[in-house]
């Protein structure tokens, strides 16, 4: 279960304790911030991607939308998002949950620069019902290599 290979990820860093498990549904932006209570822009939401027949993961703040341009100019390439099963054969988790960490060997993550205006995010913990609250620098340091990007829109006018 994906979300037992978040556990133990994180357990790497004794941060396990830190994931929240729900009742409900946390697989989407408003679900999320329904069952944290709070704001869904604060949600780090991770994208998933394939780029040059290649998955990528881009984590972004809730309510920042992919900016096609941008993505293009980055990347290469249109925007084309993984399709449910995709995202699990080639992410390791399933949509709802994806997450950037313990995901496959070979996956490239990225960050938004929406999310640096926040002291903490609230990222999926690998399932449906789960999340779990960082800090920026300690996302950074749950994923090793990660690139900080800017490849969305519709976030700059919230602070």
């Amino acid at each position: 279960m994906s979300i037992e290979r978040v556990r133990l990820y994180l357990a790497e860093k004794s941060m396990e304790d830190r994931i929240k498990e729900f009742d409900v549904s946390s697989a989407t932006v408003e679900l999320a911030a329904a069952a944290l209570g709070c704001e869904g822009k604060r949600i780090a939401k991770t994208l998933s991607f394939k780029a040059n027949d290649s998955a990528i993961l881009i984590v972004a703040a809730g309510d920042a939308k992919v900016d096609n341009p941008k993505y293009k100019a980055k990347f290469g390439t249109k925007a084309k998002m993984l399709t449910p099963d995709e995202a699990v054969e080639l992410i390791g988790h399933a949509v709802g949950g994806v997450c950037p960490f313990a995901v496959n060997e070979g996956v490239k993550i990225y960050f938004d620069i929406s999310l640096k205006r926040f002291d903490t995010v609230y990222p999926a913990a690998g399932s449906s019902n789960s999340a779990v609250e960082l800090t920026i620098p300690e996302l950074e340091s749950l994923v090793p290599g990660a690139e900080w990007i800017d490849v969305c829109k519709a976030w700059q006018d919230e602070a």
